[in-house]
């Protein structure tokens, strides 16, 4: 099959749990920038990365990288692409949005209408035609300019990645899919270890654990706009990647995963998403405040996403939410805690100093992933025969 470069964003600071990702996949990578990895794979490569990847956002077909500051500049370079290798005579194609950064052309929508100007013309020579019905497949087209230097690229995804499909309920500020699964993935958690969110809202991290646990691919029940892509992914590439996932699943495992909230409307939500995600039966939800968080075993972990006090009247008892997530980690026996916030006085107010501290981008929002790391629990001893 051809060779495709393919580009795969994710949020600023878990590049390194994409990569990983995309390692175990298989495939090659090309090179890693803030808030994206680029890496090498054929037709099949598309439908196995938007099916099985936890944390990137969408995946893209690049066209090709070009150095561009003028809009000359940018219309020949684009023009010179061979569009015509992806899109057909009837093809629905348009820039569906273009960002820029610390660059000297700085108007998405000027670069929008020329990247779209350039392709019409490029496809007009080599079609011989000089008006295109697009009553066909939709390709749309992004473009991400830093420093002088463009990606353009193809969609394959469409809807973002974080739209698993499954929360059809959610909370006020609910962290992403991706996101929450990244943040998992971050830490040493294991399915055979205890994982608790005092904080789950509409069920996120939650569900995103059972999913890891019991191997279920994000993508397995959504739509991709790359399916009506025939004349560059064969239909077959797309059974083989769902017939892969389907191949994988054990949701007959037994796993310690809960989920608690003090709001009784958000653990019938998370219920209810859970079941959409097919994991109802691997977690447990319950209406508890933090003050009542406690567990005999050792060894477990917290990862969580608590109140963050954007508004006034929040930051006013934020202090003390904080020292109660605080006194009840301390009280758990052995135990790890993983806590992303954008309240900078955690630590303090927790009265613990994180092992680690790591800086994320929840959008636009810098929040911090703090990392309290506990003991290992002793090694099993493997039974002789």
């Amino acid at each position: 099959m051809k060779k495709l470069t393919l580009v795969a964003p994710c949020h600023f600071g878990v590049e390194s749990v994409l990569k990983r990702e995309i390692l175990n996949l298989g495939y090659n990578i090309i090179k890693v920038e803030d808030g994206r990895v680029t890496f090498e794979g054929d037709s099949l490569a598309v439908c196995r990365a938007n099916v099985f990847l936890r944390t990137a956002e969408r995946i893209m077909i690049q066209v090709d990288r070009v150095h561009a500051v003028t809009y000359d500049q940018l219309f020949e370079a684009v023009k010179a692409m061979e569009w015509e290798k992806y899109i057909p005579e009837d093809g629905k194609f348009w820039v569906k949005k273009a960002s820029t950064i610390k660059s000297r052309l700085f108007s998405p929508s000027d670069i929008q209408r020329i990247v779209k100007k350039a392709i019409v013309e490029r496809l007009k020579t080599k079609y011989h035609m000089d008006w295109f019905s697009e009553t066909g497949a939709e390709y749309p087209i992004r473009v991400f300019f830093y420093k002088d230097e463009a990606i353009i690229a193809l969609d394959t995804t469409g809807d973002s990645l974080h739209k698993r499909g499954y929360r059809k309920y959610t909370s006020k500020a609910p962290i992403s899919e991706t996101l929450a699964a990244a943040l998992i993935m971050l830490t040493p958690w294991k399915k055979d270890r205890i994982l608790i969110d005092p904080f789950c809202g509409c069920g996120t991290f939650p569900i995103e654990a059972a999913m890891i646990a019991a191997d279920i691919a994000p993508g397995i029940n959504r739509e991709f706009t790359a399916e009506n892509w025939t004349n560059i992914i064969p239909k077959k590439n797309w059974y083989e990647a769902i017939n892969e996932a389907d191949g994988k699943i054990n949701d007959e495992i037994d796993v310690d995963i809960q989920g608690y909230d003090i709001d009784d409307e958000m653990i019938a939500f998370s219920r209810k998403n859970a079941q959409s995600a097919g994991v109802e039966h691997l977690i447990h939800f319950q209406t508890r405040p933090v003050e009542k968080l406690s567990h005999s075993k050792k060894y477990g972990f917290i990862i969580t996403n608590p109140p963050y006090g954007e508004r006034l009247e929040e930051k006013a008892a934020l202090k003390s939410l904080y020292t109660q997530i605080g006194e009840r980690y301390k009280a758990l026996d052995n135990w790890s805690a993983f806590i992303i916030t954008s309240y900078e006085n955690a630590e303090r107010d927790m009265g613990i100093k994180a092992t680690k501290n790591r800086k994320i981008y929840n959008g636009m929002l810098k929040t911090y992933f703090y990392q309290f790391m506990g003991a290992k629990p002793p090694k099993r001893k493997v039974k002789e025969d």
